[in-house]
């Protein structure tokens, strides 16, 4: 019901699902007091999520964009390090939870940025291509990163096999994308006989998933980066047009349980008893990325109102920050605290987009404008607020000056009623 609240609302309904999860959770009504059969299903759901994405992803177009998607990719990393590190001077964290931090910053979220901008129009424009080229990013360089954390809750690191493992894994997934930009799409036998089979395409496609998640897992993997290997692997095939309308319900209804997850997850009563120190964080990180995803995206050529509009839809932190935070916490990389105040935030990221949303709208009539400053830019997106923020003020000033008029009739008459006052004494 919440999610068709936000959805009549003209929000993005993720946002109600996240929602419900709170009212029902523990810390709410309590009607769900354990989120760990929830959280078996959101772990499916992810995998299902990296599936689709795999099946979604242009390996070509991708490819044009790649070198400006690592170079933002790579900033936003090391500026979550950075937040991170100064995070962890306010709380005392350790090393390895600092990493875990600086990892969940850097993500932002996948399915709020795209929504927001299919809402906007421009998911297939410039400010998209280059948004969803930085996420699709992202999104892979979750691997090795959940691969790093999931290593890092031992006594000792082995940094040797660890660094096999993301080089493995980075060497098939370049193969597959060097492969698939190079060759026509894979021929899968017997697609004629199965390409109108609802059933056997829904079911082929989801072993497929599985299985190469099962066998990621085991080999020491993470079964997310198999989904995505797969998903690729699918989405390069003779079969793709006919799967991705089949498997994306199925994924639809994982992706509410998951986000349905998150609202379980948030503690009520660890957030009440750190507001402050809750949105402060939350507003801080926000505007850094906002500010350096607009700084990064102009340093690597995009215009004033692309660099504005993919900066703005990729402010958020995203819901793998969740799944990183569950990896740490469950290695013992992530204390308890820590690991609730990166949930709280995160959480706090996602329910603040519809304001993001908001903004974007403003500034979708833009692009005919010739803006020389961001300033200008705001200042034209809001010109109907400033507009009556300035009647303000001056109604403000009239009441100012009349005041000050009144007080200085008021003053006089009272120093010549003194002053007759004191005549008529004298005399």
């Amino acid at each position: 019901m919440l999610g068709l609240l936000f959805l009549w609302l003209r929000q993005p309904p993720l946002v109600g699902f996240i929602a419900a999860g709170v009212a029902l959770g523990p810390t709410g009504a309590g009607l769900i007091s354990s989120s760990e059969n929830v959280a078996v299903l959101a772990e499916i759901g992810v995998v299902v999520l990296l599936f689709f994405i795999g099946m979604e992803l242009s390996v070509r177009a991708f490819i044009l964009s790649l070198r400006q998607a690592l170079v933002v990719m790579f900033g936003q990393l090391l500026a979550g390090m950075v937040l991170a590190a100064g995070i962890a001077g306010l709380t005392s964290a350790s090393s390895s939870e600092t990493i875990i931090l600086g990892f969940i910053i850097a993500i932002s979220s996948t399915v709020v940025a795209m929504k927001m901008l299919e809402e906007m129009g421009v998911l297939r424009g410039e400010a998209g291509r280059i948004a969803v080229g930085v996420l699709i990013a992202q999104d892979i360089a979750v691997v090795p990163m959940l691969i790093f954390v999931s290593s890092l809750g031992g006594e000792a690191i082995d940094y040797r096999v660890v660094g096999i493992k993301m080089a493995v894994a980075l060497g098939l997934l370049g193969g597959l994308l060097w492969w698939f930009g190079r060759h026509t799409k894979l021929r899968v036998p017997f697609a004629e006989r199965v390409e109108d089979k609802i059933e056997i395409l829904a079911l082929g496609a989801l072993a497929l998933c599985f299985t190469a998640s099962a066998i990621s897992g085991v080999a020491g993997l993470s079964p997310a980066y198999g989904a995505f290997l797969a998903g690729i692997v699918v989405g390069n095939s003779t079969l793709r047009s006919r799967i991705i309308p089949v498997i994306e319900p199925i994924q639809s209804v994982l992706l509410v349980v998951f986000f349905l997850s998150i609202g379980l997850l948030i503690d009520l009563d660890f957030i009440a008893s750190r507001i402050w120190q809750v949105l402060l964080v939350s507003l801080f990180v926000i505007a850094a990325k906002t500010v350096l995803n607009i700084f990064l995206l102009r340093r690597t050529g995009s215009g004033a109102q692309t660099a504005l509009v993919a900066g703005l839809s990729m402010a958020q932190i995203g819901e793998f920050s969740f799944v990183l935070s569950s990896a740490g916490y469950a290695a013992g990389a992530l204390g308890y605290d820590l690991f609730r105040l990166s949930i709280a935030v995160s959480a706090v990221s996602l329910l603040v987009s519809p304001l993001w949303v908001n903004v974007m709208h403003r500034l979708e009539n833009m692009a005919a404008e010739s803006l020389g400053t961001y300033r200008q830019a705001l200042a034209i997106a809001y010109a109907h607020e400033l507009h009556e923020v300035s009647r303000g003020r001056d109604a403000l000033a009239r009441c100012v000056n009349w005041a000050r008029v009144r007080y200085r009739a008021v003053r006089v008459a009272f120093d010549q009623r003194r002053q007759s006052r004191d005549a008529d004494e004298s005399r």
